[in-house]
């Protein structure tokens, strides 16, 4: 019997979900699911700077967790811009930041109660 997969931490929700192509043929196009987690994976390490240590501490997770959930992500990212395909954000095995640490405020993001930023 297979470990029980262990929840990630991310700090919000994408407000878009759906990307995609808005040329011709894009009603031919194939969805891609990446999730929550793979997500946040990239928003920290390539938007946010993180290094994937830090990336997994902020997400709960030992950093070849990380490491594995950032390599799925990027195949991803590489195969719907090569492809054209559609790419839609949804499910994985997460829990936000304010269900995990009881309302406390992610300390890089600065969010508050329900995700939404806060000054």
């Amino acid at each position: 019997m297979p470990r029980p997969r262990k929840w990630r931490t991310v700090c919000c929700i994408p407000e878009r979900t759906v990307f995609g192509p808005l040329g011709p043929g894009k009603g031919l196009s194939k969805q891609v699911i990446m999730n929550v987690d793979e997500y946040e994976t990239i928003r920290l390490i390539d938007f946010e700077g993180m290094n994937q240590e830090e990336c997994a501490d902020s997400m709960g997770v030992a950093r070849t967790t990380v490491q594995r959930i950032y390599n799925e992500a990027r195949k991803k990212v590489a195969g719907i811009l090569v492809n054209g395909d559609i790419l839609s954000i949804e499910g994985g095995d997460y829990q936000l930041i304010d269900e995990t640490i009881g309302g406390m405020r992610c300390r890089r993001h600065r969010h508050g109660q329900g995700g939404q930023p806060s000054d």
